[in-house]
């Protein structure tokens, strides 16, 4: 068995590889030079072109760009009329900013728990979670996979409850060939570096419902429009007259962010079909690893895997999930964990969530690990990673 470098064995590779990189090129650096030279950097015609090229990409009627992916959540439960006192149902498995977002508003987050195979929210454990109290579902299409959609929408019809998708994992993900984005009643994007495409940061807002495109819009620039459709007083007042007719928030994104999405827009489907390269590679290589599990999708959802985990079955390995990222990382790669339960934070504590209410999530969370997986990646990087897990479960197999 080749020795381990964290135990003074040869190392895999050379340099460190990571778990997520963005793919900036040439093209992308003009596009947001040439913004730059221009007359508008930020609330200018770029973020309307990013707004109208994701609308057409999804399909979904309206789109608002938004600063990140938590302000497009906190707009979207404004939107969702979220307020004190109601309950929103979420996953744990998830980052933070999922269950913040009904924080934000007033509300309380109810976690429901996830199915083993998938990592998915559980379509029965939402069921048994709804008290009159809930307002809507915010579900995470976690890792990239879509959520199971039917059952979750005849839910929410069922109950009259909104439905927020978090697809800020799944741009490009289809559901029963439909784009994820023109689903739920409302979908929120992130475009942070290490997601499929990136802005540096930035969010969007998308829906097919006008009157929550119109309360959207609003929210995410202080609640002010010019609209003479809108405002109360007549328009004859003058041409730079506005009116604040609501309270919002600064949540708009600059022309030179937006100028980078459109770039990033046009190769979005270059990325998905190398990042589905990637994982039909890790998943034949893994397949033969019993030491590994990886996660099911269900047949509806063509993924655009934006995380690849992988789950230690620590019954059959010798060494705890710390032990096994460490050797990893003595190899030069680098992983990540996604996600910590949110109810197990501090903070959540202090509002009286305790440790055991989604014992699926808990269990899974135990043993998962993000392995590296971006489009940039070379097939040698790909097979790098694969030797180095197939090298630490040699070394710590039971």
């Amino acid at each position: 068995m080749e020795k381990l470098a964290i135990n003074g064995g040869t190392l895999v590779r050379d340099t460190k590889i990571y778990y997520g990189k963005q793919w900036i090129d040439e093209q992308d650096i003009q596009a947001v030079a040439d913004t730059l030279r221009s007359d508008y950097v930020t609330c200018g015609p770029k973020t309307q072109e990013f707004e109208r090229a994701l609308e057409q990409y999804t399909g979904a009627k309206h789109a608002v760009a938004v600063s990140n992916g938590t302000a497009a959540l906190h707009c979207a439960c404004i939107a969702a009329g979220i307020g004190e006192g109601d309950e929103v149902i979420t996953t744990p498995l998830t980052f933070a900013a999922s269950a913040n977002c009904a924080l934000y508003c007033g509300a309380r987050p109810v976690f429901a728990d996830v199915e083993m195979d998938t990592y998915n929210i559980d379509p029965e454990s939402i069921e048994a979670k709804i008290t009159d109290r809930t307002k809507a579902i915010v579900a995470v299409d976690f890792t990239g996979q879509a959520v199971k959609h039917k059952k979750i929408r005849e839910i929410c019809d069922r109950h009259h409850l909104v439905f927020i998708e978090d697809a800020a994992h799944a741009i490009a993900t289809t559901y029963d060939g439909v784009q994820v984005g023109n689903l739920a009643d409302i979908t929120t994007f992130s475009f942070h570096p290490v997601k499929t495409i990136t802005g540096g940061e930035g969010g969007a807002v998308l829906t097919n419902d006008d009157a929550l495109y119109q309360k959207i819009n609003l929210v995410h620039t202080h609640g002010i429009t010019h609209d003479p459709i809108l405002m109360e007083e007549p328009v004859h007042e003058g041409p730079w007259y506005y009116e604040q007719i609501m309270l919002g928030y600064n949540y708009r994104i600059t022309d030179i962010q937006a100028a980078l999405l459109c770039s990033q827009l046009k190769k979005l489907d270059a990325f998905k079909a190398r990042r589905k390269q990637i994982v039909q590679m890790y998943d034949e290589a893994f397949a033969k690893l019993p030491e590994i599990i990886v996660q099911k999708e269900i047949p509806e959802s063509d993924t655009c895997r934006h995380l690849y985990i992988i789950r230690l079955d620590l019954e059959k390995l010798s060494c705890t999930r710390r032990e096994f990222f460490d050797a990893m990382s003595a190899e030069n790669v680098q992983c990540q964990i996604h996600y910590v339960p949110v109810y197990w934070f501090p903070y959540y504590q202090k509002l009286g969530y305790e440790k055991g209410i989604c014992p699926v999530a808990e269990e899974i969370y135990k043993g998962i690990m993000s392995i590296p997986l971006y489009p940039k990646m070379t097939d040698k990087d790909v097979q790098d990673v694969i030797q180095t897990v197939t090298k630490v479960v040699g070394n710590y197999r039971r």
